[in-house]
């Protein structure tokens, strides 16, 4: 193994010139020797006894899995040892601080897609990092333009990490001989223009006008105003839709619809669509609610929940465009403004 290549190598040149760089660094090795376990685990699948049964249910009221319990005690414990301040996690009500004096903290949804492990899936773990405000607490409320860094692993066919930081995108994978992350590709861009597009068609009656329309256009295909066929994808796992949209471009749409819990969305905004927003825009990309920047957006609560469309940029600046001058929500039927609106009319 070539040790210059290595994510401990990596971040160790990257570290060497301020000390909350070193910080930060020691932030991502202790996330990546505890994602090393958790892959594991999740490799062994039904050997192990933690596994993907339900367990109860988490501080946001969603069902909680062995294997959720199991990966948020781990990753805690990670952060224990370098320098946190608190860590939010989606299995707990409210932050927990660590080290009140410490320079950084950390938002981390442990295992996110859990319940996608029973069919053989890919999971992940998302994490956010940001400088420490004025308090622990109020770090968190702060807008996602204030992280200093963020990831995912992704575990799957391979276990890979997928890391942004110092405004670049880079991607490690998981030598399981070496118990080592190794550099496979830095500093990529999303491809600009892929007709793929990845949402889940069976909520169509609760979307609002302007998502509707939007997937409308793309269904047409080359009858349509695009003028060309999309291929849709939906594979229920934000890491696995997150890692397809930066190999292959494309759009993600996950938006609120009139459900009830999904008027504000449902991706947590804080553990979820900052990181993989900061993510996708490092690596060229972009990421909107439909009608804000992620990165712009302040939690008001730990676990506020957001709609997520993230992808290539004209993609989702095409979304943001059919969202312009529309009521939130306000089309719960077939509107007429919408009836026959696309993106060209």
């Amino acid at each position: 193994m070539d040790e210059r290549s290595t994510l401990h190598a990596c971040l160790g040149r990257y570290s060497a010139e301020h000390a909350l760089l070193a910080a930060n660094a020691a932030v991502i090795l202790a996330l990546a020797k505890a994602a090393i376990v958790l892959s594991d685990v999740i490799a062994a699948g039904p050997l192990m006894e933690v596994s993907a049964r339900d367990s109860g249910v988490n501080a946001d009221g969603d069902k909680q899995t062995k294997i959720d319990v199991f990966a948020d005690a781990l990753f805690c414990a990670a952060m224990r040892n370098v320098p946190v301040a608190a860590v939010l996690s989606e299995e707990s009500d409210l932050p927990v601080e660590l080290d009140s004096g410490a320079p950084l903290c950390v938002a981390i949804d442990p295992l996110d897609g859990s319940a996608n492990l029973d069919n053989n899936i890919s999971v992940g773990t998302i994490f956010s990092i940001r400088p420490r405000g004025r308090d622990v607490l109020s770090t968190f409320f702060e807008p996602g333009t204030g992280q200093c860094a963020a990831g995912f692993f992704i575990y799957g066919p391979q276990t890979l990490l997928v890391l942004a930081i110092d405004k670049s995108v880079a991607i490690y994978a998981l030598d399981r001989q070496e118990k080592e992350f190794v550099l496979i590709r830095q500093a990529f861009s999303i491809p600009p223009d892929t007709t793929e597009y990845a949402i889940n068609a069976s909520n169509r009656r609760h979307w609002n006008g302007a998502v509707r329309a939007y997937v409308d256009d793309c269904v047409a295909g080359v009858t349509g105003e695009r003028g060309r066929d999309f291929n849709m994808r939906w594979i229920g796992s934000l890491v696995a839709e997150a890692y397809r949209i930066l190999m292959r471009g494309g759009i993600f749409l996950y938006p609120a619809d009139m459900r009830p819990g999904y008027r504000e969305g449902r991706l947590r905004l804080l553990y979820e669509a900052h990181p993989i927003a900061l993510i996708m825009e490092w690596a060229g990309g972009a990421a909107s609610s439909g009608r804000a920047r992620i990165l712009e957006l302040s939690a008001r609560t730990p676990h506020q929940r957001v709609p997520l469309i993230m992808g290539s940029s004209r993609l989702v600046r095409d979304v943001d465009a059919m969202h312009e001058g529309v009521e939130p929500l306000f089309e719960a039927g077939d509107a007429p403004l919408f009836a026959r609106r696309g993106l060209f009319r």
